[in-house]
């Protein structure tokens, strides 16, 4: 599936249907917390089977992946994955050399494959044990 890093205005609706359904429904975040305001100063990879929004993420101005959403019956098919190299790449071209993220707990094995590594205490966010995870990126042009 072809995968685009956009603006958040370009998909906010199927964007936040699809974080709300992942994040507030399946895994009980508050809607305030889920809905942080940050999404417009953010890049979004977004991937869509035919007009479904299947998978998402955002990278902020400073580096940090976020939001990292996969629809349920999508999950296990690689698109976290794309998603995670498509957000990569949109750094590495705004020159961040180091991206960093705060991976629920039981989604760090996940991240690690990917070369991320976890740094201090486990901490809790909305109720979910994460821990943070940074990577170091290759910013040489090839």
């Amino acid at each position: 599936m072809p995968i685009n890093v956009t603006d958040f205005a370009t998909h906010s609706a199927a964007i936040s249907s699809l974080r709300e359904q992942v994040f507030v429904v399946e895994q009980h975040v508050p809607l305030e917390r889920e809905q942080d305001g940050l999404d417009p100063q953010c890049q979004h990879a977004v991937i869509f089977v035919q007009d479904e929004l299947v998978a998402t993420g955002r990278l902020m101005p400073d580096g940090h992946l976020g939001r990292i959403a996969v629809a349920k019956p999508y999950r296990g098919r690689g698109f976290g994955v794309q998603v995670i190299e498509a957000l990569e790449q949109a750094a590495r071209e705004a020159r961040i050399s180091e991206v960093e993220l705060a991976a629920q707990l039981e989604a760090a094995p996940f991240y690690e494959k990917l070369g991320y590594r976890g740094y201090g205490e486990t901490f809790m966010d909305a109720g979910i044990e994460h821990i943070h995870m940074n990577k170091v990126l290759n910013t040489d042009p090839q």
